[in-house]
């Protein structure tokens, strides 16, 4: 069975030589590893030249290895206060509009928090937002997808039915689904099987279509969590995630598209997820 799914990281594996470094090695190390993509981690700010922009697209091309940026933290499409929600929009358009230059095309962004609105109106000021961005981001010929991402605690916005929401009602967004983070929501340890993850993909098939599933935009990571959810990633080895069942659910149901690894180590995990994957693909016997 031909692989369908590339492996990266979200940030520059950890083994990336000083020279030529930069985002330039980090393309170059993921190619070394025999991995097969990269997130730009631009989640402090978005401080980078039109000219390394170029260079970067250059170089991502000449290696085959396609490119997503993560947008800075902290962005909150649900701010009560208008320069809070201002500077949140300039962080996400100057992360699409830098990544675009880069040669990125999919914006990964943490979307925001209920800030003790009701789920179903932070909703509606999260996707009225997004679509004015969406919107001016069009009219300046930045034509990337962006991907709200799924959250790992249950006070923030990010739900699985509401990025797939999102993606229903605003075009050029599409989800970014962050298992560890699904994972870790509800704080007691669930969503951690073969048939939740599997449900979760069916949910995204029913929600958005075939695209749904074609071009999936997945992290994958190990997690520390409490009750009131997330805490901070671990590798995988050290955490409890049954990620061989989430990779054999995202053969099982025909996926395609990207996994990038956010634990510590990187690299280690990135290549521990494909080589399980593959693994997984070949026929018994």
């Amino acid at each position: 069975m031909e692989a369908a799914l590339r492996f990266g990281t979200v940030g520059n594996p950890l083994s990336t030589p000083p020279r030529p470094g930069g985002t330039i090695g980090g393309i170059q190390r993921i190619r070394e590893l025999g991995l097969g993509a990269l997130e730009l981690a631009w989640v402090r700010s978005v401080r980078v030249s039109e000219e390394t922009c170029r260079q970067i697209r250059e170089t991502a091309e000449a290696f085959g290895i396609p490119l997503s940026v993560h947008a800075p933290y902290f962005i909150n499409l649900n701010a009560k206060d208008r320069a809070g929600y201002h500077a949140s929009r300039e962080r996400l358009m100057a992360a699409a509009r830098a990544g675009y230059l880069a040669g990125a095309r999919d914006i990964v962004f943490h979307p925001g928090a209920y800030q003790g609105a009701r789920p179903e109106r932070a909703y509606e000021t999260v996707r009225r937002r997004l679509q004015e961005i969406v919107e001016e981001l069009r009219e300046e010929g930045v034509e990337v997808t962006l991907r709200p991402e799924t959250m790992g605690k249950s006070a923030l916005f990010g739900t699985l039915d509401e990025v797939i929401q999102l993606a229903r009602e605003v075009p050029g967004v599409l989800p970014c689904i962050d298992f560890a983070h699904l994972h870790a929501r509800a704080g007691d340890g669930s969503f951690n099987t073969y048939e939740e993850f599997t449900e979760a993909l069916r949910r995204v098939a029913v929600g958005l279509g075939p695209r749904g599933l074609q071009s999936l935009h997945v992290h994958v990571s190990g997690i520390a969590y409490t009750r009131k959810g997330e805490r901070h990633h671990l590798n995988l080895r050290e955490a409890d995630l049954r990620y061989e069942e989430l990779l054999r659910a995202l053969i099982d149901i025909g996926a395609r598209g990207r996994v990038l690894c956010e634990s510590p180590n990187l690299e280690e995990d990135a290549l521990l997820l494909q080589e399980t994957y593959r693994r997984l693909l070949k026929p018994e016997g």
